[in-house]
């Protein structure tokens, strides 16, 4: 069979599911144009009929006399404190169980302390000999460091906090990753 050089060959033909699928998307889009292109004033009304066709009885009205849902829970998050005396660096009554809440955080390698030193703002909160913020919040993050002792140094990061707020050094617990493997 010979064919004609004046008819081209037949394009492939394309699925057709792929024409109903784009069809579909055109429907939604021109759905959400709709939805978006219905005024403020008219949107409650036409959610209302678009319920009511698919089988819901309540309105927008009752929806908007319920209270709302509770929150969920916050996540709790590991955390110790210690407090300090005004321009001291020195720990006031330390927790006993700080040390071994933090050596046993430590146990697990993914695992880091960040330990933020932090002062009051006032001016009596400050290092006694250059009488810098900065320098004796830094220094209550190396005595919290000290308190944990020098095992976990390479697992410890040290900072101060930017802004004044209270008197202490918050030890949090950091998800570090898992450690890399060496072969």
């Amino acid at each position: 069979m010979t064919t004609d050089p004046g008819f081209p060959e037949p394009a492939p033909a394309r699925p057709i599911w792929l024409v109903t699928l784009a069809d579909l998307g055109l429907l939604l889009v021109g759905f959400l144009v709709l939805v978006q292109a219905t005024g403020a004033e008219r949107r409650p009304a036409l959610l209302n009929g678009l319920r009511a066709q698919f089988g819901s009885s309540r309105s927008l009205a009752d929806q908007a006399l319920r209270l709302p849902p509770e929150p969920p829970p916050a996540m709790p998050v590991a955390a110790a404190s210690l407090r300090f005396a005004p321009g001291s660096a020195e720990p006031t009554d330390p927790d006993p169980l700080f040390v071994p809440w933090a050596r046993e955080a430590l146990a697990d390698p993914r695992v880091r302390l960040a330990v933020v030193g932090a002062t009051d703002g006032s001016g009596t909160d400050v290092d006694p000999v250059t009488h810098s913020a900065v320098v004796l919040a830094a220094d209550r993050a190396r005595a919290a460091a000290a308190l944990i002792g020098p095992a976990a140094a390479d697992r410890l990061i040290l900072s101060t906090a930017a802004k004044p707020g209270q008197r202490l050094a918050m030890v949090t617990l950091v998800f570090a990753g898992e450690p890399s493997r060496r072969p």
